[in-house]
């Protein structure tokens, strides 16, 4: 028996080495532009190097489709391409500011590769689309003022399992646009500290997921929190959050698009700023230092609360949602959910309530210090609908891009991201705790 347990153990732990090593394709679509920086003025010429590789080396009479033009506008498409070397160049331009992508899909055998490569046209003089009401700044004063009446009756809940030496890790809960509406979060506080600490506000990407908490940061003597979004508490298991997300919260990002004050994005706009009012009132805050971040609907979020709250002294954006949402309706390519997209006569109501949830209405009413990271790449977020909040933004502003990223992080993105949080946090060396205490 015992010889039977050692063997299946065995081939379970070969099974899961297998998995784990598996690692990039054997074909690979390379597209490159001739400019190392990805940018050129308005009217140059951009050169694109396309190669089919298998192995590393180019696929001879390799067959492709192109599709090529400005991003989610694309005019000109090319089918059964053939390749004879497995190589070939494409050259495009734009007369306008904006962003030239080529793809070029790859058929090899049974299965298809794509590659792409997107080049910026001039995208520092890059301007939103005019979206902003004339209430704008009223509509969300009254909103946050109404929910601040209600008191936050925050809750606690430690997290045994995942504390640490150095953090004590709860899964809270506060009102959020009401009582009706909660806000839960994973809390981590600093114990290796006797000082009172700087705060870092993590907001979410968009869908229905459960969440950890950012020890990391918590470790070096940040208090951290993580939040949801949605109303329901964080550590259940990951089933509940995909029922949900196929279930009662399908396309939340749409729910009452036509009603400025039935939009799902007023509980989930005033909700962060609410998270931000809690780690205001905790005893371990040191008054000062209040950072917000997050990725795609977190960028937008960040975007949110830097506006909004006069307690939030820096943010970190990383490809911003929600930015640029009627772009789509003057020809441009228009931030996530693409609301509009491809709509000749758009439901007016619908166009009237965007606005008061564009990203870039929120990034031009940002005087604090700001971080802001994106690529060129992303399917998602347009650049040029990332390019345009961070245009319009005031004040101390950094950009960091990293044009082959998509919608997701290179992982010298993500270190930098990291180091700047940390700076701003302005975190000292950690402090030995007096003799005896804590034990």
């Amino acid at each position: 028996m015992k010889r039977i347990t050692l063997v299946l153990g065995l081939f379970l732990l070969a099974s899961l080495a297998v998995v784990a090593q598996i690692r990039g394709k054997e074909i690979v679509v390379q597209v490159q532009p001739n400019h190392a920086n990805w940018n050129y003025r308005l009217g140059e010429e951009a050169i694109f190097n396309v190669a089919v590789l298998k192995n590393g080396c180019p696929l001879p009479q390799a067959k492709v489709d192109i599709e090529a033009g400005p991003v989610m506008y694309a005019d000109v498409k090319r089918s059964g391409v053939v390749l004879k070397d497995g190589t070939t160049t494409w050259k495009g331009t734009m007369k306008t500011a904006g962003f030239y992508r080529l793809k070029v899909w790859a058929h090899v055998g049974e299965k298809t590769y794509e590659g792409l490569c997107t080049v910026g046209y001039a995208p520092k003089t890059l301007q939103p689309t005019d979206n902003c009401p004339a209430d704008f700044d009223q509509f969300w004063a009254d909103a946050y003022e109404k929910a601040s009446y209600y008191p936050l009756e925050a809750h606690r809940r430690l997290l045994p399992e995942r504390c640490t030496e150095r953090v004590q890790v709860y899964e809270v809960s506060f009102n959020g646009l009401n009582p009706g509406n909660r806000i839960y979060g994973i809390l981590c506080i600093p114990t290796a500290y006797e000082d009172k600490r700087p705060a870092l506000l993590r907001v979410p990407g968009a869908g229905v997921r459960p969440y950890q908490g950012d020890i990391e940061q918590a470790n070096i003597g940040a208090i951290t929190l993580e939040i949801g979004v949605h109303g329901i508490p964080v550590t259940m298991p990951q089933q509940v959050y995909d029922d949900l997300l196929h279930g009662a919260l399908n396309r939340y990002w749409e729910t009452n698009l036509d009603n400025r004050d039935q939009m799902a994005y007023k509980r989930i706009f005033i909700g962060a700023l609410r998270a931000v009012d809690y780690l205001t009132q905790l005893p371990e805050w040191n008054g000062r230092e209040l950072g917000v971040t997050g990725a795609s609907q977190g960028g937008v979020l960040s975007l949110v609360c830097g506006a909004l709250h006069p307690a939030v002294t820096f943010v970190g954006v990383v490809h911003p949602a929600m930015c640029d949402l009627t772009a789509s309706l003057q020809g441009k390519a228009c931030g996530w959910p693409h609301y509009f997209y491809g709509q000749k006569q758009p439901d007016a109501k619908k166009v009237a309530t965007s606005g008061y949830y564009d990203g870039v209405n929120f990034a031009r009413r940002l005087t604090i210090p700001c971080w802001f990271s994106f690529g060129y790449n992303d399917e998602v977020v347009p650049p040029n609908s990332a390019y345009a909040a961070y245009n319009v933004t005031q004040g101390l502003r950094t950009l960091k891009l990293y044009p082959a990223t998509g919608h997701f992080w290179f992982q010298e993105q993500w270190e930098e991201w990291r180091e700047w949080l940390r700076k701003q946090l302005k975190k000292p060396h950690p402090q030995p705790l007096t003799k005896g205490k804590g034990e």
